[in-house]
């Protein structure tokens, strides 16, 4: 026994080396200096009373983070399964038998016995873990479960940036709307107006379908709003679990006079912030203990049967005297032929290595790309305001200065409808645009990982030597 002891610290699983990060240092464009976005929890990123509602109940009634806590769930007990194999079983065996047996003998001629027995005994068996096989494959059942966490981490932080990007669109569609309102308001007067005109004869038929056709456009306008915004309060009730009421408001996400900073911090952080990766590298982690698994398998394997009980014909006589019975069986059992078996599940645990090592690299090149295109976005985006707003500026001029010219009969009302018609697109387009900045920022809080915390509703996965879950 003190020999199989000292053997179980045996273990075939290759040391876990970090693949090298595979991309610079850096990210393309320059960040404010400070601590990443992703250190935030996401009530510091989205402070805004209503949007921070409508997450909390996409957190507490989501499918999708349903589904993912009960696959947690599922991990936790597998990887308790496994860890059980480490442990004597000891079971509790109660067993009892009647019947007959026929005899045919020389003298006697044929008899007819009853036979009867009752047996009550503790069978006990233990599984030596010689050489790391079991160990292993409960330590591949850990990491699946703590990737499991952090898969269940990624979805939540997903539906954090799709709940506020959608409360986004409903902000733009409002505020677009609003000024679609103003318009079809405006234009409505003039179509009055220039009717008006056009019976007095003091204005021509073609202002007036002019007139009508600028009206009918914003109507359109309008209409394709409502649709759009309809489609976004549906994905927004698929999203939060249920039907969604939003209150009034104006296009932003951080409070009165809020400071919006969004310092990306370095790519190595990426390793520790963002759950797919830390995810993929729990994979590999996984994948690494089933190849010491695998090798174990080759060798020897030794198990220990017991069984102490009593057995007796009769259920008075069980306890009593000279009804002891014991059994005692070491099993060894060695792998001679298995027609290439054994070496086949060590060349799949050694590809599935492989497969991890490539997906975890690729998960931290994705990520990179993703931060890297929110940045990018975020800074073009920002520049296309600074000139949309000046557009805006000068279009509601060449528009006042067209009605003028047409009511001092200078020109004719084609020039006052495209000055119309082109301020309403760079209206529309300016507060687009300024919806598009913010979700810039949704956007590179989930390429970093987010802030979501993961004691939530779930216990945080124990790290480290911990014990059993």
């Amino acid at each position: 026994m003190l020999l199989a002891l000292s053997l179980t610290g045996c273990s075939f699983a290759p040391d876990y080396v970090q693949p090298s990060l595979p991309v610079p240092d850096s990210y393309a464009v320059a960040t404010p200096d400070g601590a990443s976005l992703a250190g935030r929890d996401w009530e510091q990123v989205f402070p805004d009373p209503e949007l921070r509602r409508l997450v909390a109940q996409a957190l507490a009634n989501n499918r999708d983070i349903r589904i993912a806590a009960a696959r947690v769930a599922q991990a936790r007990g597998a990887w308790r399964i496994e860890g059980a194999s480490l442990y004597p079983q000891l079971d509790a065996v109660a067993t009892g038998t009647r019947g007959q047996a026929f005899y045919s003998l020389p003298v006697i001629g044929d008899q007819i016995v009853d036979v009867k027995s009752i047996t009550a005994q503790l069978s006990a068996s233990w599984e030596i873990d010689f050489w790391g096989r079991l160990r292993n494959l409960k330590e591949a059942a850990r990491e699946q479960f703590l990737a499991s966490e952090e898969s269940r981490r990624a979805v939540a932080t997903d539906l954090i940036a799709q709940v506020a990007l959608g409360y986004l669109l409903e902000r733009e569609y409002e505020e677009r709307a609003a000024l679609t309102q103003q318009s079809i308001t405006t234009r409505q007067e003039t179509l009055r107006i220039m009717r008006r005109r056009y019976e007095v004869g003091s204005g021509s038929k073609l202002d007036l379908a002019q007139s009508q056709v600028l009206l009918a456009q914003a109507d359109t306008t309008m209409h394709v709003l409502n649709l759009d915004r309809a489609v976004n309060r549906n994905a927004l009730a698929l999203l939060v679990g249920q039907p969604v009421e939003i209150a009034p408001g104006s296009l932003r996400l951080a409070g009165p006079g809020g400071d919006y900073q969004v310092p990306a911090g370095l790519p190595s952080e990426l390793l520790t912030n963002r759950p797919d990766i830390v995810a993929a590298e729990h994979q590999l982690r996984a994948a690494n203990a089933n190849i010491g698994a695998a090798r174990a398998a080759f060798f020897p394997n030794i198990s220990l049967t017991g069984a102490y009980g009593t057995t007796s014909p009769d259920l008075d006589g069980l306890f009593g005297g000279n009804s002891e019975v014991w059994s005692f069986s070491p099993t060894i059992r060695l792998p001679l032929f298995n027609a290439g078996r054994l070496k086949g599940n060590l060349d799949v645990a050694q590809a599935r290595r492989d497969e991890a090592v490539a997906t975890y690299e690729k998960t931290i090149q994705s990520a990179f790309r993703d931060v890297s295109d929110a940045l990018v976005r975020r800074r073009q985006i920002a520049l296309q305001i600074g000139t949309t707003r000046q557009l805006v500026d000068a279009q509601r001029e060449r528009a006042r200065l067209a009605q003028l010219r047409f009511d001092n009969g200078r020109s004719t009302y084609l020039e006052v409808l495209d000055a119309q018609r082109d301020l309403f697109d760079a209206e529309q387009a300016l507060v687009q645009l300024r919806r598009g900045e913010l979700s810039s920022i949704v956007s590179l809080y989930a390429a970093l990982g987010g802030g979501f915390v993961v004691n939530r509703g779930i216990a945080a996965a124990p790290s480290g030597n911990q014990g059993e879950p």
